[in-house]
């Protein structure tokens, strides 16, 4: 993370102060009254990991209890100069607040402490605008960098207060005289916030005729949904032999991954790699992200990952639960998996059967329990289709080779006057197959 200007590399000008990364971050838990206690030490672990994978060392995380925010600086400012002075006793150069700070508050922090000071959400910006890689990716997070810095500008910059003449002068006639520097840098990110929009919108247009394309040969869809870092990266790759990165740090990837899996008998299933979700993921990071994450919105069923070694188990389930909730997208059939059950106590299996009785274990690492799930996938498929019998004249086997493309054939028997064919078809492809169905079981 460069100090000072988050907004430098999108307005394409150099902030007046020059420009340095920071090294060294104190952070700052904060246990409110509404919260369950421990959950700020549990959210404070986690902000440490999300921190070093900035690659900045933290120095002394620090949890307090807050009984009433106040305005200014949140903490208030006996406690606020008593953390300042905590920070530049460690050598920090960074403060990091495990809340949500006002444009105003982080001004007030940054004034007092003469430090660089940022709260969650920034830090989870500024890892996604690390990981992004697909063109949609790249633009979503910039959007979302975008919003959330706009009234942030007289934080980000030391130079707002200076006039600009208009006409030459370095304004490059883009402003009126006597219009602000602040001024002309709010015209600035407004115009790029809707260029961004715009950009998005053809990108979506894009991606709407690629899935388009696939749906016309439909086959089942899955989408591997869970807290980030559970190993839904890893699963993709163990059972379609993908070469998705997959690090032991959160949010390894972003961009989401589609791939076939052949299940036993022929069955084919699309399996997609969506991001992962985090407690307090930034709202508008949700919306940003809607276009990736509606693959898990038009699948067929979920595969719902969850790290069954991790301390905050029950946690997480409910992080991506609320998620999908908010998308819509909780009522879809749901196939919950325990992953890493090879790093796992018998107390942490047990505590995961009680809170999914009908989930699935297994390690994605080393492939125990890979079988069950494919098991699984192809019950719900079943589930879904239905099996239906029909009799293919030989002068068809145009439809003969139309059925195995779009759906599942269990069996196929030739006989004199045609072919015999049981299997499960998606009710789309009704029109293909509907005139040779002999027997139906559709649910």
């Amino acid at each position: 993370m460069a100090v000072p200007s988050l907004m430098a590399d999108f307005l394409d000008q150099t902030p007046a102060t020059d420009s340095k990364r920071c090294e060294r971050a104190l952070l700052i838990g904060v246990q409110t009254a509404k919260m369950a206690p421990g959950e700020a030490q549990e959210l404070l672990t986690e902000l440490v990991e999300l921190v070093e994978n900035l690659r900045i060392a933290v120095v002394q995380p620090t949890l307090v209890n807050l009984r009433m925010p106040t305005p200014a600086t949140l903490l208030g400012s006996g406690k606020t100069q008593e953390l300042i002075d905590q920070a530049k006793a460690a050598g920090a150069d960074l403060i990091v607040i495990d809340e949500s700070l006002t444009p105003a508050q982080q001004r007030n922090w940054e004034k007092l402490s003469g430090l660089a000071v940022i709260d969650r959400e920034e830090v989870i910006l500024d890892i996604f605008a690390d990981r992004a890689h697909t063109r949609e990716a790249v633009l979503q997070v910039a959007l979302a960098r975008m919003e959330y810095s706009l009234p942030r500008l007289t934080r980000a910059w030391t130079h707002l207060s200076r006039q600009r003449g208009g006409g030459g002068g370095g304004g490059g006639g883009m402003s009126g005289e006597g219009e602000t520097q602040l001024e002309q840098d709010r015209r600035i990110v407004n115009d790029r916030i809707t260029r961004l929009k715009r950009e998005l919108v053809d990108v979506r247009k894009q991606r709407s005729v690629q899935r388009q394309k696939r749906q016309r040969v439909p086959v089942p869809t899955a989408a591997i949904v869970g807290y980030t870092n559970a190993g839904k990266s890893s699963l993709l790759n163990a059972l379609t032999g993908a070469n998705v990165m997959a690090e032991d740090k959160l949010f390894a990837t972003l961009d989401p991954t589609t791939r076939q899996l052949m299940l036993h008998g022929n069955q084919k299933l699309l399996v997609t790699d969506t991001v992962g979700f985090i407690r307090r993921l930034p709202h508008r990071l949700v919306e940003a992200f809607k276009a990736t994450l509606e693959e898990a919105i038009i699948a067929d069923f979920l595969i719902h990952v969850l790290d069954v070694t991790a301390t905050n188990l029950e946690a997480h389930h409910q992080t991506t639960l609320g998620v999908l909730n908010e998308l819509a997208a909780g009522e879809k059939r749901m196939l919950t998996v325990f992953n890493k059950v090879d790093a796992a106590t018998p107390e942490q299996i047990s505590h995961a059967r009680r809170l999914a009785p009908d989930g699935i274990f297994l390690s994605a690492r080393t492939g125990a329990g890979l079988d069950v799930l494919q098991d699984r996938c192809i019950e719900l498929i079943a589930d879904a289709f239905g099996s239906v019998e029909l009799f293919v004249p030989h002068s068809r086997y145009d439809i003969v080779a139309k059925l195995h493309a779009v759906g599942h054939v269990q069996s196929e028997e030739q006989l004199d006057e045609g072919v015999l064919i049981h299997g499960r078809f998606p009710p789309s492809q009704a029109a293909l197959f509907q005139p040779f169905v002999r027997k139906s079981e559709r649910p």
